[in-house]
């Protein structure tokens, strides 16, 4: 073609430029997103290549001439980094009213649990306007058309007058960006767009409606969707503003194409907020997988772009993987996107060494300072790291360095703070292990093998450790594009241009569905081609692809699924067999001839020493422009690129193909050694190889239940346990189950012993047997190794389940007496036997209860069973992946380093008690009670010696009633604390509690009798274990101390939650409002999943202001939660705090008691108490007002100043990671 073409990638840091010029010729550049001597980076790229072309001078301060010009295509940063760095444009929320606090509540769940800060991003508005308007479900005598399976009924109508007043009030304060969020208006709009187009009349510049920008259920996600598109778009309009300034007539006639989250591009005046946060990273998957992928031999490949503060990837194999939610910077958001996890982990991670134990990241030291080579005082780092090796040549890198910016990169820097060679690699590998568990999450995770895979690496890093990671999944080759350091901007030139249309449906997918499903599809089809012939493109030119967002019936987690591969046949739709394609899951090539230039043995080839496994080695340095075609580079080598570094490492063979890429085979390198003795790098390695077991069997298990308690809610845990049932690793699910388990595995090992056989698979649930409350269903299996008689380790997965019968809905009475009025029990039940599931036996005792009098047998067999036959499966995912482990390192070398592991846990812990000793001294100790005045006592003195004696002596007696708790409940809760007072990432694991001894005063509250009732210990005395002891170390004041049990259902089933409250302050923060703490983790069914799926209306959900304990830190704000019923019903509530107020510290005032209210629908009001099981009739409201926390310091201090925002902390990068399980549930 005879006319230029660019694809431009703007990131936060560099603006790279790919330009196919008349002729055929490619030139690139990379430049600095922001310069003092240009105004705009891509449009100084295009000037540049211009001028270059044209041979004549182009001057920066006059617009460039774009008559020439075929099309510009785009990605940018622009929306990410706005929004990481909270830069957006002001704007306020208009919410349904009852809702107004619905978006900082979100799922209440806190990202990271052992934070007791529980620092989290706040909202993207700073104004709520709360909306009288009210949709709800309903299927007789519909007012309103719904969407396709779902009806709605007006409770109050839009209140038009105080809305204008309202908006004008918003208008006053200068704000003219509006988010919308109506309840249920992805059904029916109507309420919406009237408060749109009043909005707009009035003179909002930007209202972005929740129904328009991700019209799907789902209140919550779809209100932060909106809110980042009101947030976001109009800093993307004015940066698309000055764009078009740069040229003359505003780049009129010249397509402009921008990269979508989704990897699909589209115009210009459709670009902006949402849909633009992944726009950079999306482009580099399009990149990859239309350079590396083979259609021919259809390989997987594994992207792995690794920057300098995080590193992305993502798989595609043959078709990019698409997720409709995930988060970015704390921002849920609703729209099709590509399925990227980022974690925080880079070039610039920082290096720790913390009790014996190596640690990278996710601290980066960022651009300033940078890297202690940077010569600006930045800290230990990756890159420094691998400068140390010998793996980064400063000789080939810019003089940008040092506080006047010209000077090389500083070896001696680095060198003299790592001290030594082996310190240096061993970090290397422990980043190299950390940057392989999502990798892991992405493939093994969901069924794919690892070693399966290409590695196609790209970023400015990732060469450096392409090589190590590939060996270390297994992978035998690795791919890197001759343009590998702007792969962005080619998969800019290579996507396509797609366009999206999507509307709600909630019908069954069957055959009666099939003709209204065709019908929509082909409208939606319609509407694309429509579209894109708008942009130019000829009908022969436009294919499309149906999408259906499918779940299980009962299930609020959804897969986004194309009949691709899955053709029609007369059973299904018309347009695919989605079914089929469901249930399979829960390009041409742009190259350019490099032409051949010198042979290899007469390349200029300096030398350098690099330091590998073994020691330092002669290393070639080639320049990858100055090879060619076939060229082979055995290990160890270096290849220099304009934009980054390779390493060959030895035992590998990189090859250059006659495209100019780079091709490594990956050798199996160096034998892993079999010394078990301790050596620091290889138990920080360790750490994380038995940590990614324990998640992975989480991800399994999540993959494959259908309960809400497990998919939705994440209520479970899976571990591994050492051949003594010690525990080794517990994925932080949630935290009651911590060493709970570990209890439960040893029982068994005590009870069965010899009987024990591979092919078993225990079930338990007793107090006495180690378990926490009936519902929570444990499944032990062993893992046996050939020539072992015992079990060599154990893998466990607990999982709450909805109902195991007894003698109200959901299991959870709140006036239990005795074990067998609260469900089914298992000791040592032997649910697989030779590999066969006892699905017959198990029945029975589910349905055993029913013979107590007044109870029931359990009355959700469909999941229990759906859900067990899932535990089974997440273990058998564990026991895979510790046989894999041995095979790689042996047994005896594993056990060794379980045992290494445990060790350096408990030095971990004995160094938080001897810091605590000195700082408090020997003679600490704390008391709280419960609401009928039972006390908890705690004397925990710590020694200097780093132990201490948890004595719990005087602690009242076992009660009437279920707050007994099991003594592995209250060992739980200490595992907890002490991880909170240790302050950083450790192993959880049985050498938590090695210093500690423990006495609980047997037939107490907290070690009952084997038939008390305990549904209520795990929930609520557990919190007040808690409470206890941080109040004896001084951590910080008391959060609600409740889980806030909220049960209703009858004979055909029920529904359970765990509501919100505040959190404690603590000496240098505020405590956070609505959000669930300490012991539990689970999140809260979203307001239109709860409508949709049961008789109720949501009425409030917000924060109980002044609810928080004032003090110069104030105590967080629990919340009010209001339920009408709609049919009769049994509402049971099993809570705390209503009697007694959590604590406040340091002069710090307590928290406000929680309150249980039923208003009914004859007037009258009634205070249920915190433990009551009542019969509801339809119109009676349950009204919920949670605790809230103590407050911090004397309040007179002048309360909590409010200065500016915090940086964006690191773990707001990750994206898909461990703990954000629904996001990658989507993907499945």
């Amino acid at each position: 073609p005879g006319v230029p073409r660019f694809a431009i990638d703007r990131g936060g840091t560099f603006t790279d430029v790919f330009a196919r010029c008349p002729g055929g010729r490619v030139r690139v550049l990379k430049l600095l997103s922001e310069d003092p001597a240009y105004r705009d980076a891509p449009t100084e790229g295009i000037r540049r290549v211009l001028q270059e072309e044209l041979g004549v001078p182009l001057p920066r301060d006059q617009p460039l001439d774009a008559s020439g010009i075929r099309w510009i295509r785009m990605g940018t940063t622009v929306a990410t980094n706005a929004l990481l760095q909270r830069r957006g444009e002001r704007a306020a929320l208009a919410v349904t009213r009852g809702f107004r606090h619905l978006l900082h509540i979100g799922t209440q769940a806190r990202p990271q649990l052992f934070d007791l800060e529980v620092a989290m991003p706040e909202v993207l508005y700073e104004e709520v306007i709360e909306v009288d308007e009210r949709l709800i479900p309903e299927q007789p005598d519909c007012h309103l058309p719904g969407v396709a399976g779902v009806t709605l009924l007006v409770q109050r109508p839009l209140d038009v007058a105080r809305l204008r007043e309202d908006l004008e009030r918003v208008l006053a304060r200068g704000i003219r960006s509006l988010a919308v969020l109506l309840l249920h208006s992805y059904a029916w709009p109507g309420h919406e767009q009237q408060v749109g187009a009043l909005a707009q009349s009035l003179g909002f510049a930007q209202v972005s409606l929740s129904s328009a920008v991700a019209g799907m259920a789902r209140a919550v996600p779809r209100g932060l969707t909106a809110c980042a598109d009101a947030y976001l778009s109009p800093g993307v309009r004015r940066y698309l503003r000055g764009f078009c300034q740069g040229f003359r007539h505003g780049l009129r006639g010249v397509q402009v194409l921008f990269m979508r989250s989704d990897g699909g591009l589209t115009p210009m005046d459709t670009f902006g907020g949402a849909r633009a946060i992944l726009s950079g990273p999306a482009a580099g998957v399009v990149g990859y997988a239309r350079t590396t992928f083979d259609p021919q031999d259809g390989t997987p490949v594994i992207g792995f772009d690794m920057g300098g503060t995080s590193t992305d990837v993502s798989r595609y194999a043959g078709e990019f993987e698409h997720v409709f939610e995930a988060t970015t910077a704390g921002v849920a958001i609703q729209s099709p996107q590509l399925h990227i996890s980022t974690v925080a982990a880079g070039g610039g991670s920082r290096l720790f060494f913390r009790s014996g134990l190596y640690v990278v990241g996710p601290e980066s030291a960022g651009a300033h300072p940078g890297p202690a080579c940077y010569r600006k005082g930045g800290p230990l780092t990756v890159t420094d790291a691998n400068l140390v090796l010998g793996r980064l040549l400063p000789e080939f890198f810019p003089r940008i360095f040092g506080p006047g910016e010209d000077q090389p990169l500083c070896r001696d820097t680095a060198a003299a703070a790592l001290s030594v060679e082996e310190v240096a690699l061993g970090f290397i590998r422990v980043a190299n292990e950390a940057m392989c568990r999502p990798i892991r999450a992405l493939t093994e995770a969901r069924g794919h093998e690892a070693a399966r895979h290409v590695l196609a690496c790209f970023g400015g890093a990732g060469g450096q450790h392409a090589c190590a990671i590939a060996r270390t999944l297994g992978m035998a080759r690795v791919f890197i594009h001759r343009h590998s350091g702007l792969l962005s901007a080619l998969g800019l030139a290579l996507a396509d241009a797609v366009q999206e249309e999507q509307e709600p449906c909630a019908l069954p997918y069957g055959p009666g569905a099939f003709p209204r499903l065709e019908e929509r599809l082909r409208e939606l089809e319609r509407r694309c081609r429509d579209g894109l012939r708008a942009q130019g493109f000829e009908p022969e030119q436009i294919r499309t692809e149906p999408f259906l967002h499918l779940r299980y019936e009962g299930t609020d987690c959804a897969l986004m699924v194309s009949a691709r591969g899955h053709p029609a046949h007369p059973g299904s739709c018309a347009a695919g067999d989605f079914l089929a394609a469901f249930t399979a899951r829960s390009v041409p090539q742009c190259h350019q001839l490099c032409p051949s230039v010198t042979a290899l043995s007469q390349c200029h080839c300096p030398v350098t020493r690099c330091y590998f496994e073994g020691g330092y080695r002669d290393t070639p340095v080639f320049l990858l422009g100055e090879l060619g075609s076939d060229h082979v580079l055995p290990g160890p080598a270096i290849v220099i690129d304009t934009n980054s570094t390779i390493v060959v490492e030895p035992g590998c063979v990189a090859t250059v193909t006659r495209f100019g890429d780079i091709n490594i085979a990956v050798g199996a390198g160096p034998a892993a050694a079999r010394d078990t003795r301790l050596e620091p790098v290889r138990l920080s390695v360790f750490s994380h190889r038995f940590m990614s077991i324990a998640e992975q069997m989480g991800r399994a298990l999540q993959r494959s239940a259908v309960s809400t308690n497990i998919k939705e809610r994440l209520d479970f845990s899976c571990a591994l346990f050492g051949p003594d049932g010690g525990l080794v690793s517990n994925a932080p699910h949630i935290p009651v189950h911590l060493g709970a388990m570990q209890e439960a595995v040893q029982f068994q090992i005590r009870n069965l012993g010899p009987e024990l056989r591979e092919g078993d698979v225990i079930l338990s649930n007793h107090p006495r047997a180690g378990g926490s409350h009936l519902p929570d269903l444990t499944v032990i299996t062993p893992v046996f190794w050939p020539g072992q008689p015992r079990p060599v380790f154990f893998v466990a997965s607990r999982g709450h389940h909805a109902d195991v019968g007894g003698c109200s809905p959901g299991s959870m009475p709140p006036h239990s007496q005795s074990l067998a009025q609260e469900g089914a029990t298992f000791v040592s039940f032997k649910l697989v036997t030779n590999g066969e599931f006892q699905e017959q036996a198990v029945t029975e005792a589910l349905l055993a209860p029913g013979a107590v009098p007044g109870c029931s047998g359990t009355r959700n067999l469909r999941d229990n069973l759906a859900d067990l036959r899932a535990q089974v499966a997440a273990n058998q995912k564990g026991i895979g992946l510790v046989r894999e482990l041995i095979e790689q390192h042996g047994l005896e070398v594993v056990q060794a380093y379980m045992g290494h592991v445990q060790a350096n846990a408990e030095l971990a812990v004995r160094d938080t008690l001897r810091a605590v000793a000195a700082r408090w001294g020997t003679s600490l100790a704390a008391e709280d009670t419960m609401d009928d005045g039972t006390p908890i006592r705690l004397v925990p003195p710590p020694s200097p010696q780093g132990s201490a004696v948890f004595d719990f002596g005087g602690t009242g007696p076992e009660v009437l009633g279920n707050c007994n708790t099991p003594r592995a409940i209250t060992l739980s809760a200490l595992i907890y604390c002490l991880r909170c007072l240790v302050g950083h990432d450790i192993p959880l694991n049985q050498g938590c509690l090695a210093p500690v001894q423990v006495r609980i005063p047997p037939g107490s509250i907290l070690d009952p009798s084997p038939e008390a009732a305990v549904v209520g210990g795990n929930v609520l005395t557990s919190q007040r274990v808690v409470d206890v002891v941080l109040r004896a170390f001084g951590a910080c004041a008391a959060s609600q101390g409740c889980m806030n049990n909220v049960t209703f259902g009858s004979a055909r089933g029920g529904y359970y939650e765990t509501v919100a409250g505040g959190a404690g302050a603590g000496p240098g923060w505020a405590g956070r409002s609505g959000v669930h703490t300490h012991m539990t983790n689970t999140r809260i069914t979203d307001p239109e999943i709860l409508e949709l799926r049961y008789p109720v209306v949501l009425r409030r959900f917000e924060l109980r202001a002044g609810s928080g304990g004032a003090g110069r830190h104030r105590g967080g704000d629990g919340v009010i939660r209001e339920l009408q019923f709609r049919e009769p019903t049994q509402l049971s509530v099993l809570s705390e705090r209503r009697a007694t107020r959590p604590y406040g510290m340091a002069g710090g005032l307590p928290g406000a008691p929680g309150l249980n209210l039923l208003l009914r629908r004859d007037g009258r009001l009634i205070n249920l108490g915190g433990k009551s099981s009542v019969s509801v009739e339809p119109g009676d409201i349950f009204r919920l007002l949670t605790p809230g926390g103590g407050g911090f310091g004397p309040p007179e201090d002048g309360g909590d100043p409010q200065g500016p925002p915090e940086p964006p902390d690191p773990q707001d990068l990750w994206r898909g990671s461990a703990f954000e399980f629904r996001q990658a549930q989507e993907a499945l």
